[in-house]
């Protein structure tokens, strides 16, 4: 995507008004980690040595407080503790938050409740207690299990310590992900792909793998490593999906695939245009209301949002999300998923009509970038390669 500034296409000004909310998550920021990797552009802090653990979860509890008037009634139906690495917090502490959010919030009875968890032993060992604190999914990021390519990545665990992380995740847990990443530093194709095949020898639930990208802000952007080319980049993707379709697991959203009804149901959330409630040091919230749509951030230095929640003002900015702005937030995330969008959806987390954004669909189909009928759209295969230039189509200078 260019880097010049743009702005949503405009449509016709019109009150927003949603007939029924769309349904709600919501996402828990812990923001420490043993140690900040180099390509992470995440919030994320290292802890050097402790950190206000007891104090921490009692301001996220606070926050949840606080926040109630804003999803009263609300039925909230997946739970995400991301990071940082969540897994530095104890049993006892994961427990407290999921008790409060019980008695707080009406939770779903099958709520997908996950858990962010970094494969080092002493975090392995909380699995236990994890599940029993009523965590009933775990994600783990892994990246790669070549010792090499995880030094590189400036990995704090082995890749034996993953695989014995996960083999105690598999004790205690019926769906788990695992996190990947390709296009590593003087990574070959077929060290991509061995990758892949050790995950597999687990049968998880989930995967997800990522394109190493170097973000902004990041030592990796500061300092870039020798990466593969465009062209063997490509081709690890490739052959990575064709190795997961083999192996039975559906590619249903850029960088994810599941065994038949593993689906993240958090994420997709996120990828419908759903809402969601984040609490934490940065969490980010999207809520619609009957007339409007709103966006939240709270103080993102842990510091700092200990401090305004002890003031009961944990956020640092608010802002409803303007009406020409939400045509292009919702094919933003919705585009993501390869099989696409019921057509109705569309107005149904908007509230705007599908002919404000005909002249774009017509514009992104004659460019073989996308494809619909009366029921559905979806981005083609060539759309799924180059999502971008599909999300520019509905864009303007």
């Amino acid at each position: 995507m260019t880097t010049h500034k743009l702005q949503p296409v405009g449509i016709k000004s019109q009150a927003v008004n949603f007939k029924a909310l769309p349904p709600l998550s919501l996402y828990i920021h812990i923001p420490w980690c043993v140690r900040k990797c180099p390509y992470c552009d995440f919030n994320s802090h290292e802890a050097r040595g402790t950190f206000p653990e007891q104090e921490y979860v009692a301001a996220l509890i606070r926050d949840l407080e606080l926040a109630l008037p804003l999803i009263w009634g609300r039925k909230v139906y997946t739970v995400f503790f991301g990071g940082g690495t969540p897994s530095l917090l104890s049993g006892e502490s994961i427990e407290q938050i999921l008790r409060n959010v019980r008695m707080l919030l009406p939770l779903a009875l099958d709520a997908e409740i996950t858990l962010e968890a970094n494969p080092g032993t002493v975090e392995a060992d909380k699995f236990a207690a994890y599940r029993d604190a009523g965590v009933n999914r775990l994600s783990m990021g892994i990246q790669s299990f070549n010792d090499t390519h995880l030094q590189a990545l400036g990995r704090i665990h082995s890749a034996d310590e993953a695989r014995r992380a996960i083999g105690i995740a598999q004790q205690h847990f019926d769906n788990f992900n695992l996190d990947l990443m390709y296009a590593l530093p003087n990574q070959t194709l077929e060290q991509a792909l061995q990758d892949v095949q050790t995950a597999l020898s687990f049968a998880p639930q989930h995967l997800s793998c990522y394109h190493l990208t170097l973000e902004p802000n990041t030592l990796f952007h500061r300092n870039p490593p020798a990466l593969p080319d465009d062209e063997l980049s490509s081709d690890m993707q490739q052959h990575i999906e064709q190795l997961l379709a083999a192996s039975g697991y559906q590619h249903y959203e850029t960088s994810a695939f599941a065994q038949p009804q593993r689906r993240a149901k958090h994420n997709l959330n996120y990828w419908k245009f759903g809402d969601y409630l984040g609490i934490g040091a940065g969490a980010h919230s999207k809520l619609s209301f009957p007339d409007k749509i709103i966006r939240q951030v709270r103080y993102k230095q842990p510091q700092a949002y200990l401090q305004q929640v002890a003031k009961n003002a944990p956020l640092q900015s608010e802002q409803q999300v303007g009406h020409g702005e939400l045509g292009f937030e919702f094919m933003l995330n919705a585009l993501r998923l390869n099989e696409g969008f019921d057509s109705a959806l569309f107005t149904e987390r908007t509230s705007l009509p599908l002919i404000g954004i005909q002249r774009e669909l017509a514009e992104a189909e004659r460019r073989g970038l996308l494809t619909r009928d009366i029921q559905r759209i979806a981005p083609t295969q060539l759309g799924q390669r180059f999502l971008n230039d599909l999300l520019e189509i509905f864009l303007k200078q």
